[in-house]
């Protein structure tokens, strides 16, 4: 929602005045920085004290007995509950107030128009930042191909978008440090855009469904061009809390609970063997264990923490979880109403390939 430019003498001075915009802006700015550092430094408190929360509540108030796999299941989920659902309130509202200033709109005409190649890094690096789930992926590709956006350069938009979600970045920081955050980041970078590189030069419009060709662009003003207050973008982060986290709290919990289970009660030479890196088999039922699931990166997020707990594999992991992302049964047949076959089954191929590549590579060196 970009700022409207002045172009008069007059506008520009008013503007800069005492009771100008820009001063009214900067009093609105200043109004929000005293409960937004409280808020913050609540937050943080809370953060930094679940440990020793749930240790205390484990044994101290439930009497549990140390070392049994019931009280280690419990201390997991009363310990990994709060600390995601606190993650994840935070980064939606971060990512809330940052999708004010940028939209799907404005990503669709930025992309309109780009080289293959350029465009394929320029639509890799869009689809972390701009919202996108299962449900819109239809008017996203129907945007995309209208404006003119090449169709590989429209496949590395869709791939990165659920596959590099920034929800899952920021977790996967927070649970695991950044040297596995950044992994998931440059490994979900490289295959939308290789893939989307790849479909580009496979030379597969013709397997679009004729009617997207013949359908209108998404029309109207996009909502970034409407100037927006301090306020208005703070609410636009609340909104996206209670709409985002009050969706999927429920399969966060779920899945913390799955965590639970395996962390307390699954032994470690079984996952070892299972999902090991000395198990060549290893990867490749990962992946497809992973795509019918139907999940978020929130609620898959405390399994993949508790399976590398356990003795998984790293990149047998980084593989499921990324197949439970990227390859999700419910958007690939949401996408054949505007995909043949044949082109699902390609972009299916193209990105399970890359992410075996994925899981194979780390499975190697780490």
């Amino acid at each position: 929602m970009g700022s409207k430019t002045c172009c008069s003498p007059e506008v520009a001075q008013g503007a800069g005045g005492p009771d100008g915009p820009a001063a009214v802006g900067s009093k609105n700015h200043r109004s929000y920085l005293l409960p937004g550092i409280l808020l913050l430094s609540g937050w943080w408190l809370l953060y930094r004290s679940l440990a020793s929360f749930s240790i205390w509540l484990t044994y101290d108030v439930f009497s549990l007995a140390r070392g049994s796999g019931f009280a280690s299941a419990v201390e997991f989920f009363v310990f990994d509950t709060p600390k995601v659902l606190l993650l994840l309130t935070l980064v939606v509202f971060g990512v809330g107030v940052a999708r004010s200033y940028f939209t799907p709109d404005r990503a669709r005409r930025i992309l309109a128009g780009k080289r293959e190649a350029a465009g394929n890094v320029f639509a890799a690096l869009l689809g972390i930042v701009t919202p996108f789930c299962s449900c819109s992926a239809v008017p996203m590709f129907i945007g995309f191909v209208t404006a003119g956006v090449p169709l590989g350069v429209t496949f590395s938009f869709l791939i990165s978008a659920p596959m590099v979600n920034e929800i899952a970045l920021v977790l996967l920081f927070g649970l695991f440090g950044w040297k596995i955050a950044a992994l998931y980041l440059g490994t979900g970078l490289g295959i939308a855009m290789i893939a989307g590189w790849t479909i580009g030069r496979l030379g597969m419009e013709k397997h679009v469904e004729p009617w997207v060709y013949q359908a209108a662009g998404i029309g109207g003003k996009g909502a970034e061009e409407e100037a927006m207050s301090i306020a208005d973008r703070v609410r636009y982060g609340y909104e996206a809390v209670r709409d985002i986290v009050g969706k999927v709290w429920v399969y966060v919990v779920l899945g913390i609970a799955v965590g639970a289970g395996i962390h307390g009660y699954v032994p470690e030479n079984f996952m070892a063997s299972f999902m090991g890196s000395g198990a060549w088999w290893s990867v490749p039922l990962a992946v497809l264990i992973g795509i019918p699931m139907y999940s978020n990166a929130a609620g898959i997020l405390p399994i993949v923490q508790a399976l590398l707990a356990k003795g998984a594999a790293l990149g047998t992991v980084l593989a499921f979880m990324m197949s439970v992302i990227g390859l999700s049964l419910p958007e690939m047949i949401i996408l054949r109403k505007v995909l043949k076959v044949r082109l699902i089954a390609t972009f299916a191929g193209v990105v399970g390939f890359g992410i075996l590549i994925v899981g194979y590579l780390f499975n190697l060196v780490l």
